[in-house]
């Protein structure tokens, strides 16, 4: 049965993969000259970098799943860690190597810079959250949760702040409380330890997946069509016609503002959250003394210590640094963060459209579509999280398990 795989982002690839391990004959058709999306490495100046910075959590199961069967060893990609959330005025949140959920109690009991009778009355909060299920009203923005549930001290502007600007690429003021709470349930409030891990990668992101997936179905028989924009998608009696070629079944898998041109019944009307990501390289080479660093009161809300010198700034959603060239945006930062003489080598990747805009409320569409041979995947469709890479490789599964489901002989 030859099967369809438009796109080939992490959900692509993740559908391929699944697709071609079922025994499909699997066609990838990617746009681009390689593979990855919006999470894939670059080589600028000779230094390998992602075309953004990426941090992932324990808690993505199934993306770490995808890499073992590829080929791809977590356990080398990843540096990982027990939680910490460290910012420039000196509060420190971190997670010690405990079972959950004591893990989480310590944590935040031994915070810094934070009083006792906070501490107790947000682990109050935190235990109601989870006697409930961590279910919301749809229309809540997290400041309206946080609000509601007296969250309104250091913690709120240290932690819960910070971590939904960096999950959900929203503030506070604009986010889907729901989305927050799913990313909370799965991750700070699960009961695996390692869910809860901070994982840093290595090795660039197309190391990750997107090269050691498409080795492993090139292995496995299945096409890798590059540099191919698909232009028309026709179902006909015989199955779907994909740019005069059929097919019994075809997984559209590309960013969301792409799908109408193809498939206008499944057109979205998201509004859109940029990132850019601010590459610095230092010398002597400078070392932070955790890598996952928050930045409270200017432009750039996260630095990672990338190693070799090489820090990656994050400035997440829309911002007066929109405004910005390149150049004056490295300027300001270097003046912003005030750390020793980086030697002038710089690079700035911006994506305008980096993430839709996890707002409350948000229709997400479902994987099926209105012909029953032709499905969604993308981190829009997994309804459950915000966009993220572990969205995009659960949507990418699903679609590939309904194609396969629906066409299986019986």
């Amino acid at each position: 049965m030859r099967i369809a795989v438009i796109g080939g982002g992490w959900a692509g690839l993740a559908a391929a993969v699944e697709l071609t391990a079922a025994g499909a004959e699997t066609t990838l058709f990617e746009a681009g000259r390689i593979l990855g999306g919006r999470a894939r490495g670059v080589n600028i100046d000779g230094h390998q970098l992602d075309n953004g910075q990426h941090i992932l959590l324990g808690a993505y199961r199934d993306a770490l799943a995808l890499m073992r069967r590829v080929g791809a060893d977590p356990d080398e990609c990843f540096d990982r860690r027990p939680l910490q959330v460290v910012d420039n005025t000196g509060f420190r949140l971190a997670l010690p190597k405990l079972p959950a959920p004591l893990n989480v109690a310590w944590g935040l009991l031994s915070a810094r810079g934070v009083s006792l009778g906070e501490k107790l009355r947000t682990a109050l909060w935190m235990d109601g959250i989870k006697r409930r299920g961590f279910k919301l009203a749809s229309e809540t923005t997290v400041a309206q949760w946080l609000d509601d549930a007296g969250q309104t001290g250091a913690l709120r502007r240290h932690l819960w702040e910070p971590l939904c600007l960096a999950a959900l690429n929203l503030p506070a003021e604009r986010a889907s409380a729901q989305l927050f709470a799913n990313v909370l349930r799965d991750s700070l409030g699960s009961s695996r330890r390692a869910d809860t891990d901070l994982l840093l990668p290595r090795v660039d992101l197309g190391r990750l997946l997107p090269e050691p997936a498409g080795q492993w179905l090139q292995a496995h028989g299945a096409q890798i069509r590059l540099s191919t924009r698909v232009s028309q998608i026709i179902p006909t009696e015989n199955g779907i016609d994909i740019d005069g070629e059929t097919f019994a079944a075809a997984i559209i898998a590309t960013a969301p503002q792409h799908v109408g041109a193809l498939w206008p019944a499944a057109a979205t009307d998201y509004t859109y959250e940029p990132i850019a990501t601010v590459y610095r390289n230092f010398e002597p080479k400078m070392k932070l003394p955790f890598p996952l660093s928050n930045r409270l009161g200017g432009h750039c809300q996260w630095v990672v210590d990338r190693g070799d010198g090489v820090l990656a700034c994050v400035l997440s959603g829309h911002g007066e640094w929109e405004k910005l060239d390149d150049a004056a945006l490295a300027a300001t930062l270097d003046q912003e963060l005030g750390w020793p003489n980086p030697t002038g080598w710089q690079k700035v990747i911006r994506e305008k459209r980096a993430t839709f805009s996890a707002i409350p409320g948000l229709h997400r569409p479902d994987a099926r579509t209105n012909d029953p041979r032709v499905f969604l995947a993308g981190d829009y469709t997994w309804a459950d999280y915000p966009a993220t890479l572990e969205g995009a490789a659960r949507s990418g599964l699903r679609a590939a398990q309904l194609a396969m489901a629906v066409h299986r002989p019986r």
